[in-house]
This record gives structure tokens, C-alpha cells and sequence, in this order.
């Protein structure tokens, strides 16, 4: 049965996976995103981290002190233990929460766990029930299993950069990390299918995915479009590849972006524009003869477009049924009202930065609110490691040996 121990210093959160233990040996981006979805969600999730004075140091993005804003948003309502799994004694304190635990999720290149004597069968021999993730940069196996993942290397080599940008810009990464944030969220997605399966089998499983798996999975139509089109996409900056007026367009105070996609929607533009003559533009008379033609018909529509602001046009092209909207820099995304109703920035207290706010989960429970519960801050490195060993059966004095052993 999954865990239901409660941690000596920790009270259980709410949430709909309050029920599982995860514990999370992941470090830079891709992993802590895939597990950051269920510490929101409730789950006890450990973060092992090597202890300090120990070969190897942590591979956080900046790190605690050089990006604090990046680490709390990515490490909140997680526990830190400090483990050297390369150690004996590490390893037999792993074995104690592995028998425990309901998820165990790694992204080391991938000879490194086998080295450590971590891999999916030596753990899931002590617990068939364990759900063992992993994720790499390329791969367990196969020609560049070896490789270091990096997300621009998988944009790169994942498509994504010969579809962005202008044409005559060459190949342009996108502004997140998406590689390593959909190869998460992917992840996510496979440990709670392996869970799910887990409550007919009465068994774990071994589930992995790449950031360059993740990476060509994103690329939907784009891809779609080589393996059966056999047709290879190029990049067309803000405007959308297969559907015209799609993009970026000039107001008269800024900017604003527009979806008319299809010929009813064109029709609805020009209606409201006041240019319904441009349907029958001679090459305007159709979505495919629109692309042929996308300089033309841009011209048109942004002549007309320039001539009011962006409030004005979003009113009038909203109540024409014309998908469209403003431009917003982050901040005033965060101050837009809809994003407010939303509730996507949760606000946190933490003890050194006092009340901040973080990004929140983009999910909605009916029974389960998305204020329930105050969010934790992330862990200090270690923060929990003397409680949850206490929880497995450590004495004060074993917990100040393995300590000067560099072991926690």
C-alpha cells in the first residue's frame, strides 16, 4: 500500500496525491519540475541532495544564493535530506525510504545510477510497488545515451529552432527552457499513469523520457507535417505557418495579436475592420491562397490596424467573434485581471524574504481548491535530513556519526 507515514516535524498537506512519498534525487530543471506538480498537489516529496563537504555539490540553476527567486518557485512544498549515495551507509538509508516510498525519480546521465548501485532493479527489488522515473537527455540507450542533455542542445536538435524566429534570423531558441519543462511535465504525466496502473497490477514500473523525446513530441503539426506531408516547415516569426492573418500586428499605442483562422473568421475580420471588400480580394479567397499571399494580405490588415489602439480593436474584434488579444510584458500579464481571478500567482511567506508570491500549478480541483493549504518554501539544503532519519529509526548519535562521515 502506498506510504502513509507522517513526518515527525511536518504536518500532511491536503491535496489529491497526499497519499504518495516521492523521493526525488533530480537536480537542474527537467526532474524538480516533473516533481514540483505533485509537492503542489499534496505529495511528501524528499529532495536528496549530496551533503555539503561531500564530492560533487549540487547542480541547482544559479543555486540557492546567485537565483533565489528560480529556486523557491521550483523547490517549494518539498523536504531537503542530505545523502551521499555513493556511500555505503547513504545507500542503506536510501534502501529504508525506497521501502517506504511510492516514487523514486532520477536524471543522471545514464551509466551513473547503475555505477551507484541505484538503478530501477536493484531499488524495485526492495519495493516491487516503486514507480522509478527517470530522465535523460537523449535516452537510456542509443547512439547519444551518453551525451549531456542541455534544453538549447534539444531545441536544437528536437526541430523546434528551424520553426522559430524570421526566416532570415536562422535558427532562434525559444525564451523558457521548454525542453526541460515539458520533458517534466511529461514525466509527471507517466509516474501518475504507472501509479494508476500500479492499483490493478499490485506492481511498479520503470518510466522514462528524454528532453529530446519531449522536445519532437511538441512539435505537433510541424512534425505532422514531414511524416505525412512529407513537407519540411520553416520558420515564419510571429505569423502562424498554415493560417493567414495569424500573428503580430501594429496598433496605434502597440501591438496586438490575431487569430482570424479559416474563412468565416476571415469574413467576421474584414466585417470588422470595415474592409469587407478584402473577401473577395483576387488570392485572399482562402486560407491556402492567403499564405501564398501573406504579404499582401498583411499589408492590408495592418494598414487598417494601425489606425486605432490596442484597447479599442480587442473590444471590436472580441465582440466580432475574432480571436485576439494584447501583448503583455510579465509584469503586467501578472497584473491583467483574468490572470488575477485565475489566482496564478500563490502567495508564500518565507522566513528570509517575507511574503512573496510564486508561480502556481495551472490546475483546477473542485474538491480540492488551489489556496488550500499555505505553500512551504523551498527547503535549506538538509533542512529535514535529522527528522526524516529519526522517522527510519536513527538515534541522535548515529545521526551525528553518519554526519561526520560526510555520509548525511
Amino acid at each position: 500500500m502506498p506510504t502513509t507515514q507522517t513526518p515527525a516535524t511536518e504536518t500532511i498537506r491536503k491535496g489529491p496525491l497526499s497519499r504518495f512519498t516521492i523521493l526525488d534525487a533530480t537536480r537542474v530543471r527537467a526532474g524538480p519540475t516533473a516533481i514540483r506538480t505533485f509537492a503542489d498537489l499534496g505529495a511528501r516529496v524528499i529532495k536528496l541532495e549530496i551533503p555539503p563537504g561531500a564530492p560533487g555539490g549540487d547542480d541547482m540553476i544559479g543555486g540557492r544564493d546567485h537565483n533565489r527567486a528560480d529556486y523557491e518557485n521550483l523547490h517549494r512544498n518539498k523536504e531537503s535530506l542530505t545523502l551521499n549515495m555513493k556511500e555505503p551507509q547513504g545507500r542503506e538509508i536510501l534502501h529504508r525510504l525506497v521501502a517506504q516510498a511510492d516514487v523514486f525519480i532520477e536524471n543522471y546521465r545514464p551509466d551513473v545510477k547503475y555505477r551507484l548501485g541505484i538503478g530501477p532493479d536493484e531499488l524495485r527489488a526492495i519495493n516491487p510497488r516503486l514507480v522509478y522515473a527517470s530522465i535523460s537527455g537523449f535516452g537510456q540507450d542509443g547512439p547519444y545515451a551518453s551525451w549531456p542533455g542541455f534544453d538549447s542542445i534539444a531545441q536544437g536538435m528536437g526541430g523546434l529552432m528551424s520553426v522559430t524566429g524570421k526566416p532570415e534570423d536562422g535558427p532562434m531558441r525559444v525564451g523558457i527552457p521548454i525542453a526541460d519543462l515539458c520533458a517534466g511535465h511529461f514525466c509527471a504525466q507517466a509516474i501518475m499513469a504507472a501509479l494508476l496502473e500500479r492499483d490493478s497490477t499490485g506492481e511498479g514500473q520503470w518510466v522514462q523520457t528524454s528532453l529530446l523525446e519531449a522536445q519532437i513530441a511538441m512539435l505537433d503539426f510541424q512534425a505532422a507535417q514531414w511524416l505525412i506531408d512529407r513537407k519540411i516547415p520553416k520558420a515564419t516569426g510571429n505569423e502562424h505557418p498554415l493560417t493567414v492573418p495569424t500573428g503580430v500586428f501594429q496598433t496605434r499605442d502597440g501591438h496586438i495579436n490575431l487569430a482570424a483562422i479559416g474563412q468565416n473568421m476571415w469574413r467576421r475580420l474584414c466585417e470588422a475592420l470595415d474592409v469587407p471588400h478584402l473577401v473577395q480580394e483576387p488570392g485572399f479567397g482562402s486560407d491556402p491562397e492567403r499564405v501564398q499571399n501573406r504579404a499582401r494580405v498583411n499589408a492590408a490588415v495592418g494598414e487598417v490596424l494601425r489606425t486605432r489602439t490596442t484597447a479599442e480593436w480587442t473590444e471590436r474584434l472580441l465582440k466580432a467573434g475574432v480571436p485576439c488579444g494584447p501583448i503583455h510584458t510579465v509584469d503586467r500579464m501578472f497584473d491583467d485581471p483574468q490572470v488575477r481571478h485565475l489566482g496564478m500567482a500563490r502567495p508564500m511567506h518565507h522566513p528570509e524574504l517575507g511574503d512573496i508570491e510564486v508561480v502556481g500549478l495551472p490546475m483546477q480541483f473542485s474538491r480540492h481548491p488551489r489556496g488550500e493549504g499555505p505553500m512551504k518554501p523551498a527547503p535549506n539544503q538538509g533542512d529535514q535530513t535529522d527528522a526524516i532519519l529519526a522517522d527510519l529509526g536513527y538515534g541522535c548519535e548515529q545521526i551525528a556519526q553518519l554526519r561526520a562521515r560526510f555520509v548525511i
